[in-house]
């Protein structure tokens, strides 16, 4: 009997430990099971005559609200093409009403519910044997035109499932795409819009198998690893050894982990700050409101102080990236407590924000409330809402325009110093920024057409002129500066006009060329030509000073009681050359004079370059010469809050831009003052 496990993945780096979970449970009985992997994107009748060719007797599809619709078209052509194969759905997507498939798609034959690998096996015994489907517990099937579904089945024990994690055919994809692994099952929360709320309790694998695994996974070339345990950190000795066995272990691998930050014990936040490696641990944080009435409803038992606290005290030791996620259209949450809600956790400036939008998930307690908040959403999935009794249709339109813009202007880190201006000190928030700009895209009609990475910045720039922004010859210069560090060679067009005329394009480049040690050390010892720099380097004036520019927006960012203690704390790192490297020009060296000649701004022992996180790497910088002072009055520098740039206009800047200096292909900048 031969049986084909398949999933529709969301994009081809993803991978699915579904199918492999089911693959190594059955195998030992069951030799002949292929796995097969698609994407949402590929065309049905190319996936159909790809199965069709395998010739398989079982079909199963694991299922969830990204893929659904897809499988089921497939389902369907299927069973016209090969009546006699027996197709399976399993997954959370099917799991809560598999009487609601099995009628809407006849060629389904059987669903299966819940932990699936005991369940799967005994379907497939029958299925070969001697067909008593009633025998099945956790299972839904047909027999004759009636539909039956089956008791549950208890839950597994995890430490009886076999390793997913084996089979030699993955391992020539390890390094390409994405690994997802879990350590538990389960949630202690009970989040009335969350599928993980209606499984009780928490199991977890034991720690020395987790370990082995992932130590084979490792060795074997993987890249990322993303955990799918609901709460990483909920048992605090688990996650303590799991942190420390993954910093001895990494070799490079990344690790993104969904942690509830607010019962983060302090002694793993120091323990993190001090040892976590840079770049090697991604957190995911749910946060979805901060409106105290609406987590309430929703059963959210949460404490945004001490997530707060949790988040800045991770950012200061600038080891570890957060993702921090939003919910639109929970119950009590409208748009102007949504505004709030917004600006609550932007005020933490994550490495990236996503902001979603509520869906009424199959099975959970909030789609059973529907009615109770008057909720309008769609019948399909992935059940997005249209409405609620205080959010109608056109808040969610704004709220949509919003999120694009966050999505292409904050998220992809692509003008980070620029909209990190933008919202310190133009926009009255960062919420007005984002809706202002998203209106304005939408009105422009740019949604309707496809950009390029310099339409991004003309199209900031358009939006900036027409509303009169004051200032713009500051905003300019560091739309300039993110342009630059987005590409790793030099690039071949701007999307400005005011560029550097050639003789003091070809004075300044001959004064680096014969002084390369102004710029840096390494560039030194490269004992590159003038003609060899040109390859390498981008020269433009700013007609102010950036480096009271870039302090004005670095440091830490937060209006609650932290601020001003993570922002000593970052001080403290930049003043000691620890600055955490995220792309804002603070770190290490020294200098001094402020003549209009290069030689006079910088002294001969140039400062000591270092990579940045950012768009493009940033090497130590005229900013460095200022440390980071403490963030006080909604996280500006008091000696700020009059004038966010003091001194910037007091000069001009050369900027110097070099690329391909080292194996890490980040473009490093320099500020000159002149």
């Amino acid at each position: 009997m031969r049986i084909i496990l398949a999933t529709l993945n969301a994009k081809y780096i993803h991978t699915s430990l579904a199918i492999r979970l089911l693959k190594a449970y059955s195998e030992h009985e069951f030799k002949d099971i292929l796995l097969a992997e698609y994407t949402i994107k590929d065309p049905a009748m190319n996936i159909v005559s790809d199965l069709f060719q395998k010739q398989p007797d079982v079909i199963g599809f694991s299922c969830y609200i990204w893929n659904i619709e897809e499988t089921i078209k497939l389902v369907g052509i299927l069973k016209q093409v090969m009546p006699e194969v027996k197709i399976v759905l399993g997954g959370p997507e099917v799991s809560y009403e598999p009487l609601y498939w099995m009628k809407r798609e006849a060629g389904v034959d059987f669903v299966v519910n819940g932990d699936g690998e005991e369940t799967f096996h005994h379907l497939l015994q029958e299925i070969r044997d001697e067909h008593k489907y009633h025998f099945v517990y956790g299972a839904a099937y047909r027999k004759g035109e009636e539909l039956i579904v089956n008791p549950p089945r208890p839950k597994s024990d995890l430490n009886t499932l076999p390793t997913p994690h084996r089979f030699a055919e993955d391992l020539p994809e390890l390094s390409k795409r994405i690994v997802y692994f879990e350590t538990s099952r389960g949630c202690p929360f009970n989040c009335q819009f969350c599928l993980s709320s209606i499984e009780v309790g928490v199991r977890y694998y034991d720690i020395e198998r987790v370990k082995s695994d992932l130590l084979y996974l490792i060795e074997g070339g993987a890249k990322v690893i993303k955990f799918l345990d609901r709460t990483f950190n909920i048992n605090r000795n688990y996650a303590m050894e799991m942190f420390q066995f993954l910093i001895d272990n990494h070799q490079g691998c990344v690790f993104q982990f969904e942690i509830t930050a607010d019962i983060m014990r302090p002694e793993v936040l120091d323990f993190l700050a001090q040892n976590a490696p840079p770049g090697v641990f991604r957190f995911e944080i749910g946060v979805q409101s901060t409106n105290d009435e609406t987590n309430e409803l929703v059963k959210r038992r949460q404490n945004f102080t001490k997530l707060s606290r949790t988040v800045m005290k991770i950012k200061a030791s600038g080891n570890i990236d957060q993702h921090l996620d939003l919910i639109a259209g929970l119950p009590m949450e409208d748009y102007a407590t949504f505004r709030k809600t917004f600006n609550d956790v932007f005020a933490m400036e994550p490495e990236e924000l996503q902001l979603g939008f509520l869906k009424m998930l199959r099975g959970t307690g909030l789609r059973a409330q529907a009615a109770k908040y008057d909720y309008t959403y769609m019948e399909h999935a992935p059940y997005e809402i249209l409405s609620s009794h205080v959010m109608p249709f056109a808040d969610i339109i704004r709220l949509k325009r919003l999120e694009d813009v966050l999505e292409k202007y904050w998220n992809s880190q692509r003008l980070a110093h620029s909209v990190k201006y933008l919202i310190r000190h133009v926009f009255p928030s960062p919420f007005d920024f984002f809706q202002e700009f998203g209106d304005y895209w939408e009105e422009r009609g740019w949604q309707k057409i496809g950009h390029q990475l310099e339409d991004l910045f003309t199209r900031l720039q358009d939006f900036l002129t027409d509303r009169g922004t004051a200032s713009m010859d500051i905003v300019t210069g560091l739309m300039k500066l993110d342009y630059f560090l987005a590409h790793k060679y030099k690039p071949r067009k701007i999307w400005w006009d005011d560029v550097l005329d050639k003789a003091e394009w070809a004075k300044h480049l001959k004064q680096i060329a014969s002084q390369p040690e102004l710029i840096s050390a390494k560039l030194a010892e490269a004992g590159l030509s003038e003609r060899e720099l040109q390859k390498f380097i981008v020269l433009d004036e700013l007609p102010f000073r950036l480096a009271p520019v870039l302090e004005s927006i670095s440091g830490l960012r937060y209006d609650g009681e932290l601020g001003a203690e993570a922002g000593a704390e970052a001080g403290a790192d930049a003043g000691n050359g620890n600055g955490n490297g995220n792309g804002n020009g603070n770190g290490n060296g020294n200098g001094n004079g402020n003549g209009r000649e290069i030689h006079a701004a910088v002294t001969a022992s140039a400062p000591a370059e270092r990579g940045g996180a950012g768009a493009g790497g940033v090497a130590a910088t005229e900013a460095d010469l200022l440390p980071t002072v403490a963030a006080v009055a909604g996280g500006v520098p008091a000696a700020v809050l009059n004038d966010p740039h003091p001194g910037a206009s007091d000069g001009r800047t050369l900027l110097v831009i070099l690329y391909q200096q080292d194996e890490s292909q980040r473009a490093q900048y320099y500020a000159l003052p002149l």
